[in-house]
């Protein structure tokens, strides 16, 4: 028998269908969350890096306000937009960087996995790296503004961190040791060099002079692990 009060059984039912449909809701939300990233992703590789809300939208086939509903402002977008797109670059290179236990091989693996994911798609690429108020790779605290690129940041983080693992290696200084205070800013002032260069190229018109995809890779390996000068002994012989 039943002694609970017939109130307290028709509010325990109301908060489970209360919460069914919540759930529901959120399922729905998150959903459409997702279709809509999807759909930017697929405008901007369509009209460009600097397409605005409105032709995104338009592109898209619904309303700037729906975008504005689900993400804020275009900053927002980028930040979500970004989070999808920057998850399967970053397991990408990362996973080629660990495939190789020689550093030199394993760079070279890591800077053709980046080259080759960024020309798929410049479009996308240039969107959701352009920061508006801050640059991650020199100021990843977001001293200098408000940061909302966590995806890239912790990209930018974790291939920091694989580098100075593989510097460390390379000079043969021991775990838990440091180098030179100048050296161990070279992790991640190597990935501004690499990005440079990846992004000059990208822009590159496609003419006899602009490098191959392999032949940027060999060279970027080279200028981390040897610098310019060896590249330029090599080249004369």
């Amino acid at each position: 028998m039943n002694n609970q009060p017939a109130d307290a059984t028709t509010s325990q039912q109301f908060e489970t269908s209360g919460d069914g449909r919540s759930a529901r809701w959120d399922a729905h939300r998150a959903a459409r969350r997702l279709e809509l990233i999807k759909l930017a992703r697929r405008a901007i590789h369509e009209l460009g890096p600097n397409a605005s809300m409105d032709d995104i939208a338009a592109q898209a086939n619904t309303s700037k306000s729906v975008f504005y509903r689900y993400f804020g402002d275009k900053d927002g977008l980028r930040h979500a937009v970004g989070e999808y797109v920057i998850k399967k670059f970053r397991s990408g290179v990362i996973a080629a960087g660990r495939k190789s236990s020689n550093n030199g091989d394993a760079l070279h693996a890591m800077m053709l996995a980046y080259l080759q994911m960024a020309a798929n798609s410049p479009n996308i690429y240039f969107f959701v790296t352009a920061s508006p108020s801050t640059d991650v790779l020199t100021d990843p605290s977001g001293a200098g503004g408000k940061v909302r690129e966590g995806a890239l940041n912790d990209f930018f983080e974790e291939l920091t961190s694989m580098m100075r693992e593989r510097m460390h290696s390379y000079m043969g200084i021991a775990p838990g040791e440091l180098a030179s205070p100048a050296l161990e800013l070279w992790p991640r002032a190597s990935i501004g060099m690499v990005r440079a260069a990846g992004e000059l190229w990208l822009r590159a018109p496609e003419t006899s002079e602009r490098p191959t995809i392999e032949e940027l890779a060999q060279s970027i390996t080279g200028w981390l692990t040897h610098g310019v000068a060896h590249q330029a002994s090599a080249e004369s012989h």
